[in-house]
């Protein structure tokens, strides 16, 4: 990530001031034929107003979201904030939140490994989970807890090392695996978590490497990673407790 900073930071103050953009080309056009013009294989993905006058945010395909001023004299990398009596807003995260309940609308129940509360569902939680990380299983004895304030956690595979992992460190992988591809994903799920030994399974199921391509389409770069309903994310452990009170659920 630094070096690909670096290369914006040289690159795009040299496309930025010298203006190189022709009146008659819309303000879109003009960025994304300038940046993908200079900057060799790197592909702007979007270009939208960054909800400030005259600033665009331009986010690239796998890679950052610089600021970028209309006139193309002016750009940063990072987020941007407004200032209210109220407190401070990072406009950029809100814009991705937006974009993350987009993706995360598209799961389909069947796909994912749920622990339901058996009366009524107050809110629902996305869990990025490992079975090997110490903090997912952290988290996953909060789940019970989460069950009876009426939380529903739905789980979605994200392998930490990836889908190529070394034979060292392939056994996450392969207990997701195995969990999707069982019967009784919750109670496989639930073993697997409490280093409980179980037949290694697979099958024809393109799920977990289709869930780790959307966490990392969604911003996850560790787990537990929680996405809610709203799009926020929310990277790390958090208590029953706590998680409640982000939800605004009280007993």
């Amino acid at each position: 990530m630094k070096n690909l900073q670096k290369i914006l930071f040289t690159s795009l103050l040299a496309i930025f001031a010298s203006n190189i953009f022709a009146d008659n080309v819309d303000i879109e056009s003009r960025l994304t034929q300038a940046l993908e013009a200079n900057l060799g294989g790197m592909v702007v993905e979007s270009v939208q107003p960054a909800g400030v006058d005259a600033l665009y945010e331009v986010t690239f395909r796998n890679g950052p979201t610089i600021v970028a001023h209309e006139s193309g004299s002016y750009f940063f990398v990072g987020d941007l904030f407004s200032v209210h009596e109220a407190g401070v807003v990072n406009i950029t995260e809100m814009r991705r939140n937006g974009e993350r309940a987009k993706l995360m609308a598209s799961v389909q129940d069947s796909d994912t490994t749920n622990f339901m509360p058996e009366g009524e569902v107050k809110a629902v939680i996305n869990v990025f989970t490992d079975t090997t990380c110490y903090y997912c299983r952290k988290l996953h004895a909060e789940v019970p807890r989460l069950n009876e304030l009426g939380v529903e956690v739905r789980y979605l595979a994200y392998p930490r090392y990836g889908l190529n992992p070394d034979e060292k460190n392939r056994r996450g992988l392969d207990e997701l695996v195995s969990t999707w591809c069982s019967q009784d994903r919750a109670d496989t799920l639930t073993a697997y978590k409490n280093n409980q030994n179980r037949p290694l399974k697979t099958c024809a199921s393109t799920a977990v490497s289709e869930q780790f391509n959307l966490g990392r389409a969604v911003g996850v770069s560790g787990t537990p990673a929680i996405v809610l309903d709203s799009g926020e994310l929310i990277p790390g452990y958090k208590t029953a407790d706590q998680l409640a009170e982000i939800l605004g659920i009280t007993e």
